[in-house]
Order: C-alpha cells, then sequence, then structure tokens
C-alpha cells in the first residue's frame, strides 16, 4: 500500500485554545483504522508534541499525518524563526519558551525530546531566521 495522506491541520502561533485538537482528531482516526493502542498513543504523542512546538515557537504552521501499511508519518512544518542549536533542542529541559507560556504550564523543554523517544525515524530540517520541518515515523 502506497502513503495515504489521513489528516492535514493549519496550527496558528499562540493558539493554546485549539492546540492538541489535531492530535485528538489524529487520535480517533489511528482508532478507526484499528491501530494497536501502544503504538498509536506513541503516534499521538509525537503529533501533540510537534503540534504544541508550532503553537509555542513559530510563526504558524501545519502539520500532516500520512499512513501505508507499515508506517505513520508526520511532518510539521512552520513558517519559522527556525531551532538555532537543534542538538540542544533535543536536550530534556531545554526550552526558549517564554515566561508566559511557561506560566500555562508549557515549554518544559520535554517536547523535542519525546519526539525523539517516541519516534523511530526522525528528520529535522531548519535553520536560525528559516522555517523548520519534522518528519517524525512510528513504525506499525
Amino acid at each position: 500500500m502506497h502513503e495515504q495522506l489521513i489528516l492535514q491541520a493549519k496550527i496558528a502561533k499562540g493558539d493554546f485554545m485549539r492546540g492538541g485538537e489535531a492530535s485528538s482528531n489524529l487520535k480517533e482516526i489511528l482508532r478507526k483504522l484499528g491501530i494497536r493502542s501502544d503504538i498509536s498513543r506513541r503516534i499521538t504523542i509525537v503529533m501533540y508534541e510537534l503540534e504544541m512546538n508550532i503553537v509555542i515557537h513559530s510563526l504558524g504552521g501545519e502539520v500532516a499525518v500520512y499512513i501505508s501499511s507499515d508506517q505513520v508519518k508526520v511532518v510539521a512544518t512552520d513558517a519559522g524563526p527556525g531551532i538555532e542549536d537543534v542538538e540542544k533542542a533535543f536536550q530534556p529541559g531545554y526550552s526558549t519558551a517564554d515566561d508566559a507560556v511557561r506560566e500555562m504550564g508549557f515549554g518544559a523543554g520535554m517536547g523535542l525530546n519525546n519526539v525523539k523517544h517516541f519516534s523511530d525515524e526522525l528528520e529535522v530540517e531548519t535553520g536560525k531566521g528559516q522555517g523548520t520541518s519534522i518528519t517524525a515515523v512510528v513504525y506499525l
């Protein structure tokens, strides 16, 4: 089976009211497709973390989820400002979130670390002053 788009969502900068909505929708789609709950949980965590990174750190973007017979691929793209130090960004506890975001309970510096932990493959394309594209794959 070739790759099929199963979900696509625009994510707005700072939209904490709708943050997590796309990952909730994905969870329901995966359930309807009969994806094992342990795998669905991993995919949903990856999706949520990437979705919230767009809300918190970017100028807005989108997430797209593709499924094939052997994997689910989550692609998150945004319009900047880019990740200045990718290696540092994956360290647990490192965050560039501002105080207002932290006061809401976000920005603890675990997002990209969780994406890495729950993905089987991960690719990051970014740079300071440009957008970021993160592709995470979870094998079925």
